[in-house]
């Protein structure tokens, strides 16, 4: 699946993953042909990063996991100001 992403164009990428996600149900090593029944039913989630020119949300999950971190680690705040000034530091929206 790796080579899909390495593709000179998305359309090319597009192909390639294609082809590998047909070719799972196919294989004759059992454990590959079960792995590409779950795949086949991501089928048109895979081919999304190349029909959406390469966007998706790296940048969001790793915010998240920021926050959900410091949420644990704030072991609840009482001023929901402060807890917002928190969030908003280590998620670099807050300037000091």
């Amino acid at each position: 699946m790796r080579s899909a992403y390495h593709q000179t164009s998305h359309a090319d990428g597009c192909k390639v993953a294609e082809k590998i996600l047909a070719s799972f149900a196919s294989c004759p090593i059992p454990e590959i042909a079960r792995l590409g029944r779950p795949l086949s039913q991501w089928r048109e989630a895979f081919p999304a990063y190349f029909t959406t020119d390469g966007a998706n949300n790296g940048g969001t999950e790793a915010i998240n996991g920021l926050i959900e971190l410091h949420r644990r680690v704030a072991r609840g705040f009482r001023n929901r100001e402060n807890y917002r000034l928190r969030m908003l530091l280590i998620g670099g929206g807050l300037s000091l």
